[in-house]
């Protein structure tokens, strides 16, 4: 039996980008065969809520639910409670809808009743309808802080209030040396045939995951293949920070400066096809390279993109990784 259509896929994730493969991988994979460990450095808490924006960003985008526009949030939200919480003089630069505060609510009701993050993710999953197993990186606090400019700022500060804009000179994930792995999470990386790294920030929603004690070390030793899909498209991120944050970091902004990220830890690098000319440095990095369209504007192209990548690891995976 081939690896594509009978083992196990672990599929590390955070943001936009790693939802989008995420439910092309979903829509490829039965539920038994894929594990999605979404990034929770993102964490905060806002209106005496526990926020989870990749937990909840992946949840809409399997559920159906998410806001193409944005990538965040739900489709055809309203935001009147945020409109009165202003009003009645709370801070509300961090956009949370009416139906999205719903989730939130629910999730710290669960969390003080003390089940973990894990049980919360799996029954908020469950009841939009989601097969598919997704897990937190860890049911412990883990929180991504970044050194700038003007000073030390939480993920959500300087993504969001901030839009990105103070120099990052460090970034450093607060509480990782005491967090375990998600018992889903542990489980997948001791059973998986492959990993793969979502085209995610590679600060900001993989580092986080990589930082929980004994994570990198077990992808390090994976028997299985290993493939990550490359972010950075033509000299940029696709959206978002990555591409700031590598250049401000001395990081080269490109596909060479991805793989240089996960030298150790990935046998093939997935690009897009405009930066197939890099091919050979890519190679010079330690890993198998790739050439594709990763652009993902339909659900179509999630689909095609996660053929590609799993059909990938099966030929590696052959070939011995």
């Amino acid at each position: 039996m081939s690896k594509y259509s009978g083992g196990l896929t672990l599929a590390l994730a955070g943001g936009v980008g790693g939802a989008k493969l995420a439910l092309g991988l979903a829509r490829v994979l039965p539920p038994e065969r894929l594990t999605i460990v979404v990034n929770t450095g993102d964490d905060e808490e806002f209106h005496g809520l526990h926020v989870s924006p990749d937990l909840d960003t992946m949840t809409y985008t399997l559920s159906g639910l998410y806001n193409p526009e944005t990538g965040w949030g739900v489709a055809g939200d309203s935001f009147e409670t945020l409109a009165m919480l202003k009003r009645l003089g709370s801070e509300t630069w961090f956009n949370l809808g009416d139906r999205d505060f719903a989730m939130h609510i629910r999730r710290t009701e669960m969390l003080r009743q003390g089940m973990t993050l894990s049980e919360v993710t799996g029954e908020l999953a469950g009841r939009l309808g989601i097969k598919h197993q997704i897990v937190p990186m860890s049911d412990d606090p883990v929180r991504t802080v970044l050194e700038t400019d003007i000073g030390t700022l939480s993920m959500q500060d300087y993504f969001v209030l901030r839009r990105a804009e103070p120099r990052v000179n460090a970034i450093n994930y607060l509480g990782a040396e005491q967090a375990r792995p998600s018992p889903g999470f542990a489980a997948a990386l001791a059973s998986a045939d492959s990993i793969v790294f979502c085209p995610s920030n590679p600060y900001l929603s993989v580092a986080p995951i990589l930082a929980v004690p004994g994570v990198r070390d077990a992808i390090t030793a994976h028997s299985g293949c290993r493939v990550a899909v490359s972010p950075i498209v033509g000299g940029d991120a696709v959206r978002g920070p990555a591409g700031k944050i590598m250049a401000e970091l001395g990081a080269e902004v490109s596909v060479v400066g991805v793989a240089r990220e996960y030298v150790g830890l990935c046998d093939v690098l997935v690009v897009d096809r405009q930066d197939a000319g890099r091919w050979e440095q890519v190679l010079s990095e330690g890993m198998e390279a790739a050439a594709t369209d990763t652009i993902m504007n339909t659900d179509d192209d999630k689909i095609r993109l996660a053929r590609v990548v799993l059909e990938l690891a099966e030929q590696v995976e052959y070939a011995g990784c």
